[in-house]
């Protein structure tokens, strides 16, 4: 398991902040799985603390990935006989592309300079995207996670990186669950052996050393 009182120390030059479908469905009121993961939000104010750590990031030089999915109408890249979560995803018709639930949050929209990864049709963020490539192309070896859900897309990105080679931080107080006991027991029992978990506050002061 990872030590997490070890102090955290980043080369900027090699670092990314992926942020994983911080998109209306997820982020806002409305949005088809708001409300499912709105009470998390809430008590961890992950959408504010991502905001802020995503400025830091970019006042640092740090690159910042955004990693949004989405399906063309019908969801024809979803089987006719789902199962699991992408069978409600979907029946629900969310993430339809071009259309408001698939679009990012207001606060969390990408900046000049950010890089917004393409294909994202399932839960990892790697398989059947262009993340491995955009993440070696730009030299990065330290990855830090924020996101949507936490034990489901945030979790499957975070073993693929960590398989990957690549020094992985997941942040505690900007991503959310379903629940909060979803959400503690995907920190407590699996995100220390895929990852370094932390926090917003202490990746800003390893950026500050």
């Amino acid at each position: 398991m990872s030590d997490e009182t070890a102090p955290i120390t980043l080369d900027t030059a090699t670092t990314a902040l992926l942020l994983i479908e911080y998109q209306n469905e997820f982020t806002t009121e409305g949005g088809k799985l708001h409300d499912a993961v709105k009470e998390v939000m809430a008590t961890t104010n992950m959408l504010e603390n991502s905001a802020s750590l995503a400025k830091s990031c970019r006042e640092a030089g740090i690159k910042v990935l955004h990693a949004p999915i989405s399906f063309d109408k019908g969801h024809p890249e979803i089987s006719s006989t789902p199962y699991g979560i992408l069978a409600g995803v979907k029946d629900g018709e969310a993430f339809a592309a071009g259309e408001w639930g698939s679009a990012f949050c207001d606060s969390m929209k990408p900046e000049d300079g950010d890089i917004i990864t393409k294909g994202k049709v399932g839960l990892c963020g790697f398989k059947s995207t262009n993340l491995d490539f955009v993440l070696r192309q730009n030299g990065i070896t330290n990855v830090i996670m924020g996101g949507f859900l936490t034990n489901c897309c945030v979790e499957s990105t975070m073993r693929t990186a960590y398989e990957s080679g690549y020094q992985v931080y997941t942040l505690k107080d900007c991503t959310a669950s379903t629940s909060m006991a979803a959400q503690e027991a995907a920190f407590e029992h699996n995100f220390g052996m895929f990852s370094i978990p932390t926090t917003s506050d202490e990746i800003k002061k390893a950026l500050t050393k």
